[in-house]
């Protein structure tokens, strides 16, 4: 009996965890296909992580707004280099975190942690939702981002009387260059390629940003539609989703690699 997805090209967008999915997916019988899209690098400038490690430690934060495991990992890694790990692990363990989803609750139990608040939903609006029960006036807030800005998070801060702190601890950084995404867009345009599967927003960013660099968009709207679309999590569908992109494979729960896996074999199987 041949394996479920035996056969099948699967374009890998990952890049951190790369190596680990394709061997999901080789277990499966499919063909991965590599194209990581972005790496993840630690912020460049070590000055404001550490200064906001300050305030952690000092006890100045009422909440702690964890969005990301990146991100949990990365402040850890500004902490080890800093010989602080601990005093920052402490510090965690006092104030009231709220995390956006599995993803920073998993990064804060390996550090034996768990998370106050879980969001209702792995979504900014899921962190904004959750944080409504709670009385913010007058409290400060600190904040992990996963990118510049996250205004509908900061501005509802602000409007329940928060002060907010926030960090960025890690950064964005095209991985594949520009000539291998434009190969992987025309092999999604002749059907060479049967599924695409995404872990991050960035990843999707980052196709679609060479596509219209070299022109490509149409190849790309016609691959995308020829092909089975997998996504990670609900952040990820809505970014294809406003580009016009079709989801076919999302999981309802446990946004994680190892239940997309799962999804892409009962769908495809």
């Amino acid at each position: 009996m041949s394996a479920p997805l035996h056969g099948l090209t699967v374009a890998l967008a990952e890049g951190r965890q790369l190596e680990e999915l394709a061997q999901m997916l080789e277990k499966e019988g499919a063909k991965p296909l590599r194209c990581p899209m972005v790496s993840i690098l630690d912020a460049p400038d070590p000055a404001p992580v550490q200064a906001w490690l300050d305030e952690l430690t000092a006890g100045r934060f009422d909440y702690l707004v964890l969005l990301t495991g990146e991100g949990v990992r990365r402040l850890l890694g500004f902490a080890e280099r800093a010989s602080r790990r601990q005093e920052v692990v402490k510090a965690l363990g006092r104030t009231r975190t709220v995390t956006r989803g599995p993803k920073p609750a998993r990064a804060l139990k390996e550090i034996g942690l768990s998370p106050s608040l879980m969001a209702e939903a792995p979504t900014t609006d899921g962190v904004i939702a959750t944080l409504k029960r709670e009385s913010l006036q007058g409290k400060t807030v600190g904040v992990q981002l996963y990118s510049e800005d996250n205004p509908p998070l900061l501005q509802f801060l602000a409007s329940v009387g928060a002060t907010v702190c926030t960090v960025l601890p890690y950064i964005y950084a095209p991985a594949a260059d520009a000539e291998k995404v434009e190969e992987l867009i025309r092999q999604l345009a002749v059907g060479t390629v049967q599924v695409i599967a995404f872990t991050s927003s960035p990843q999707v960013d980052r196709l679609y940003e060479v596509a219209a660099e070299r022109k490509l968009e149409e190849e790309l709207r016609q691959g995308l539609e020829r092909t089975c679309v997998a996504a990670v999590g609900p952040i990820v569908a809505d970014n294809l989703r406003q580009r016009g992109a079709p989801v076919h494979v999302c999981p309802e729960q446990g946004f994680v690699m190892k239940n997309l896996v799962q999804q892409l074999v009962r769908r495809l199987a």
